[in-house]
Formats: C-alpha cells, structure tokens, sequence
C-alpha cells in the first residue's frame, strides 16, 4: 500500500470540512488541515516503530532477581479503529523474568508503540502481550488496560462514565492464581 502524500492528506481533511458544512477558507479553518495531518503523524507515529526492537536490550546482571516487575498506571492514548476517536486510559504491565530483565521504561514504551496505532482495545492488550513474550521470553506476562473510548462517550450511547477493562495473561500469570492475585492486588495498592 503506497502512503498518500502529505498534500494528499491535508485535501482529505479539507473535503472533510467542507462535508461537515463549513467553509475550509474560513479564518480559523484556514490552517486547520496542516494541523490535523501533523496531529496524525503524532497520533499514529507507532507505525513507524518496530516494538520488538524496543526490548533487544536487556540486563543480564540482576542478582538472579525472578520476582514480578510491574509498571503500573501506564497512559494510554490511542484511537479506535472503528470511528478514529480518542482511547484513553491506564495500561498496567509485569512479566516475570526468566534471567533477562529490561529497562522499566521499555514497557511503558511498548504500550506507546501500539497505542499511536489505530486499534481496538483488546487487539492492543494481547499486542503488547505477544511482544514481551516473544522477545523477552519470561516466566509469564500480564498486560491490564483500563480504558474509556470517546465513541461510546461522545457520540452513539453516550455513556461518559463507563471504561472497558481487558486483560492477557500468560504463563505463571495464567497457570498460578496466586501470582494472578499478587499481580491484581498490586495494581489496586494506592501510589
């Protein structure tokens, strides 16, 4: 699939005004479709990251730690694929390791990866999932993401105070109900 040009883009989100009933010429318009198409290359800028790569380096020397690494409360910011309206929420994340640990912030980028990509919530929960998984090859992963989506709030039914709640576990999290439960547990635990 070729990508339209930037030029091509901008036209887009002009015949999208226009199709809205106003005018594109119309000062505050004016600029508006350059603004959109640099707002999507933010929005969408995970397409143009491998997440594999994001967790090829690790540490080794960690003192034989194999206990639950969770980062928890992660943002998430993405857009559904359905009416490309905002996704907003908390992602909580922790594997355990087996012999390779990565820098905490890799995780959190993970979920950024996926995030900027439009998607459905539980395509992006087993996304990140899969990913730590493959690379990392843990003792277990669980991936929590609590999340409202705008097309349920702001157009449609309009339920503004409900979230959608998805989860994976794999592994230790799947097998072990007890480890399942520290990890739920810890991301209740106030900060």
């Amino acid at each position: 699939m070729k990508k339209p040009s930037r030029e091509e883009a901008m036209k887009a989100v002009t015949t999208l005004i226009e199709w809205a009933g106003d005018d594109p010429k119309r000062e505050g318009l004016v600029e508006t479709p350059k603004r959109v198409v640099k707002a999507y290359e933010e929005f969408f800028a995970g397409y143009e990251q491998d997440p594999e790569e994001i967790l090829q380096k690790t540490f080794k020397e960690v003192e034989g730690y194999d206990e639950m690494v969770l980062v928890k409360d992660i943002a998430v910011e993405s857009h559904c694929e359905h009416h490309i309206v905002p996704i907003l929420g908390k992602a909580h994340v922790a594997y355990i390791p087996n012999n390779r640990v990565v820098g905490i912030s890799k995780l959190a980028r993970i979920v950024d990866v996926f995030g900027k990509r439009l998607q459905t919530q539980e395509t992006m929960t087993q996304q990140i999932a899969n990913t730590i998984e493959n690379v990392l090859k843990p003792k277990g992963v669980a991936v929590v993401i609590d999340a409202s989506h705008q097309c349920m709030s702001t157009r449609g039914i309009h339920k503004t105070e409900s979230s959608t709640v998805t989860s994976s576990m794999r592994g230790i999290f799947k097998e072990n109900p007890t480890t399942r439960n520290e990890f739920l547990n810890f991301i209740r635990l106030p900060k």
